[in-house]
C-alpha cells in the first residue's frame, strides 16, 4: 500500500501527531491513514496514454537554476491523517523526477501552463505499507462516513461493510464503498488524490472492475466542492490513473476514455484531449471495439470539437463516424441525421471546396431519397456554377431561408468555386476579365479582388496582366474528376502534342538550314584556296627551311 506523500511539510507534524494520539486513551479510535495507489507497471503519464500533464518542479522554467523538487502546497496545514516521515521522500524522488523529464520530453520547454494554475498540481509521491483487501476496504469505508457526517447526506457505510468483509463477501462490500463514494467530492483536497487512489485500487482489485467504475467515473465528473480552482486537475488525474492502469487491451478502457471525452467537454478542455486522439485507431484495435461503438465515440469528440469552435475537426470526426455504417445501415434515422449534419457543415464551411470524401459515403448518397432538395445542394456545390446555384434558389424560393442557410456565404463560395471551374475549362490558360465577370457575375472592376480572394483558397494559381486584363492561369484545381475532365485532359494532351510536333519540325527546320549554310562556307572555302594555288587536300609546307650552319656562327 502507499500513503499520500506530496505535501513534504506536513508528513512531520503529521507524524507526530498521530503518535502522541497513540500514548493517549481515547474513546474515539484513530483513524488510519489514506493510501494512495501503487504505481502501475507503465508511468502513468506515458506519452501514448496520458491524458493529464504530469507534476513538474516548481519554477520548471528556470532550469539552470538548482533547487529541490518540493511540492507546490507544502504550506497548508498538515493533515491528520498524514502517518510518514520525510526520511522517506527521498527514496522516490526520481519517479518524480522522471515525471518531470517526462513532461517536458512531451511538452517541451515553451509550454504554458492554464491561467488558472491547475496544471501545476503535483502528483503524490509513493510510500509502501502491508495491508489485505479486507483492511483497506475498511479504511476507504470508516474514512467515507467520518467525512459523510461533516455533510448533510451520512452514510454509516462503515459499520455497513464490517460484517460483509468479515464474512469474506468482497464484492458487496465494495458495492457499498462504491455507491457511498461521492463523499470524496467534498474531502479537503489534500487528501482528494489519496482517497481517490485508494479507491481505485480496490476497484481493481475486484473480480469485476466493470461493474464498478462506471459509479466511480461518474462521482469524478462532478463538482470537487472542496477545490474549486484545482478540482478539474484533480479529477483529470484520476481519470488518467484509472485509465493508464487498465491494460492496453482491456475494453473497459473504452468506457474510461469515453467519459474522459465527457469530462473534457463539460469543462471546455478540449485542446487537453487533441493529441490523444491520433491514438483512437490503435485502441479500437487492442480493445477489439466494435462498429456501433466506435461510432458513438467518433460522435462524442465531433461534438467536443464543435464545443470548442474547431470545427474542421468536428467535420473530421462525423466523417469517420459515418463511414462505420454499412450499406445496410445507411438509409437509418441516425445514419441520415448525421450524414445531413455533416452535409450543412461541409457547404457552410468558408475553407472546404472538396465533396468528393463525403459524396462517396452511401449514408450521404442516400439522401437523395429522403432529403433531396439538400441533396440537389451538395451536387451544385460538388461539380456546378454559380447560376445554377442562383436557379436552384429561384427553383426552391425561401428554402435557404427556412434551413437557416446562410445565402451570402453560400453565395460567395459559389464564386470561388465557379472561378476554380472557369480556370480549369480554359485551354489556352489566359482567361479574359470580361470572362471572369460574366462568370461570378459581378461588376469587372471586382474582378482583381475576386481572382486575389480564389488565389488565397489555393484553388488557382497564377498571375494578373492588368495591361493584358487578362487572368494568365499556372495552376488550378480540379473540383470533380469524371468523364467531362477526362475529355478535357484529352483535348488538352491534343493541344500539347501540337504545340509539340510544331516545336520539333522547327528544331529539325533548323538544323537542316544550319547544316545546308555550313556545306555552302565549306564549298566556298575550298574555291578560294583552289584560286591561291593551295590545294585543299594538302595546303602544302609553309614551314621556313632550316639556314645551313657557318663559321661565324661560332
Amino acid at each position: 500500500m502507499a500513503s499520500n506523500a506530496g505535501q513534504q511539510d506536513s508528513a512531520a507534524p503529521g507524524f507526530d501527531k498521530a503518535k502522541a494520539a497513540e500514548g493517549q486513551e481515547l474513546t474515539k479510535k484513530v483513524l488510519p491513514p489514506v493510501r494512495t495507489l501503487p504505481p502501475a507497471p507503465l508511468p502513468p503519464y506515458e506519452s501514448l496514454d496520458a491524458i493529464s500533464p504530469p507534476a513538474i518542479p516548481e519554477d520548471f522554467h528556470d532550469i539552470g537554476r538548482s533547487k529541490p523538487l518540493s511540492d507546490l502546497h507544502s504550506d497548508r496545514t498538515p493533515s491528520d491523517l498524514s502517518d510518514y516521515s520525510d526520511r522517506n521522500t527521498s527514496k522516490y524522488t526520481d519517479s518524480v523526477v522522471e515525471g518531470a523529464a517526462l513532461f517536458l520530453e512531451f511538452y517541451g520547454l515553451s509550454y504554458t501552463p492554464h491561467a488558472d494554475n491547475t496544471a501545476r498540481m503535483a502528483s503524490p509521491q509513493l510510500i509502501f505499507v502491508d495491508g489485505t483487501f479486507a483492511e483497506l476496504a475498511q479504511e476507504m469505508a470508516d474514512y467515507i462516513q467520518t467525512n459523510s457526517a461533516k455533510t448533510e447526506h451520512a452514510v454509516q457505510v462503515g459499520d455497513e461493510v464490517r460484517p460483509l468483509l468479515e464474512k469474506e463477501k468482497n464484492e458487496e462490500a465494495l458495492e457499498a464503498i462504491v455507491k457511498a463514494a461521492g463523499v470524496l467530492n467534498t474531502v479537503p483536497e489534500k487528501e482528494f488524490t489519496g482517497a481517490v487512489n485508494l479507491l481505485i485500487h480496490l476497484v481493481l482489485q475486484s473480480n469485476e472492475p466493470k461493474r464498478h467504475l462506471p459509479a466511480v467515473c461518474s462521482n469524478l465528473l462532478k463538482p470537487i466542492t472542496s477545490s474549486p480552482s484545482h478540482g478539474f486537475t484533480l479529477a483529470a488525474n484520476a481519470l488518467s490513473t484509472i485509465f493508464n492502469l487498465l491494460d492496453k487491451t482491456n475494453p473497459v478502457r473504452y468506457n474510461v476514455f469515453l467519459q474522459i471525452i465527457r469530462f473534457i467537454r463539460q469543462h471546455g478542455q478540449y485542446e487537453l484531449l487533441k493529441p490523444r486522439l491520433k491514438n483512437l485507431e490503435a485502441w479500437f484495435a487492442d480493445w477489439e471495439t466494435n462498429a456501433e461503438d466506435q461510432r458513438k465515440l467518433y460522435i462524442d469528440v465531433a461534438d467536443a470539437a464543435a464545443e470548442a469552435g474547431d470545427d474542421e475537426e468536428s467535420y473530421h470526426y462525423i466523417l469517420k463516424a459515418l463511414s462505420t455504417f454499412d450499406r445496410e445501415e445507411a438509409e437509418g434515422e441516425e445514419a441520415q441525421k448525421y450524414s445531413l449534419k455533416a452535409l450543412k457543415m461541409a457547404i457552410s464551411s468558408p475553407t472546404r471546396f472538396d465533396f468528393q470524401d463525403l459524396r462517396a459515403l452511401p449514408s450521404v448518397q442516400a439522401l437523395s431519397d429522403s432529403q433531396p432538395v439538400y441533396s440537389q445542394l451538395l451536387d451544385i456545390f460538388t461539380e456546378q456554377d454559380l447560376e445554377d446555384y442562383n436557379d436552384f434558389r429561384e427553383e426552391h424560393e425561401g428554402w435557404i431561408e427556412k434551413e437557416k442557410l446562410d445565402h451570402e456565404k453560400l453565395q460567395r463560395k459559389m464564386r470561388l468555386l465557379t472561378f476554380a471551374s472557369l480556370a480549369a475549362s480554359t485551354p489556352n490558360r489566359e482567361i479574359p476579365y470580361a470572362n471572369i465577370a460574366k462568370a461570378l457575375q459581378i461588376p469587372s472592376e471586382d474582378v482583381e479582388m475576386w481572382t486575389i480572394d480564389v488565389v488565397r483558397a489555393k484553388l488557382v494559381e497564377g498571375r494578373l496582366s492588368q495591361k493584358q486584363k487578362v487572368f494568365l492561369v499556372h495552376r488550378t484545381t480540379y473540383r470533380v474528376f469524371g468523364e467531362k475532365q477526362w475529355r478535357e485532359l484529352d483535348t488538352r494532351i491534343d493541344q500539347f502534342k501540337v504545340v509539340v510536333d510544331r516545336l520539333t519540325s522547327t528544331v529539325r527546320r533548323a538544323q537542316a538550314e544550319v547544316e545546308q549554310a555550313r556545306k555552302a562556307e565549306e564549298e566556298q572555302l575550298a574555291k578560294k584556296l583552289a584560286g591561291a594555288g593551295i590545294s585543299s587536300g594538302n595546303p602544302g609546307d609553309r614551314r621556313r627551311q632550316p639556314r645551313q650552319r657557318t663559321d661565324d656562327d661560332d
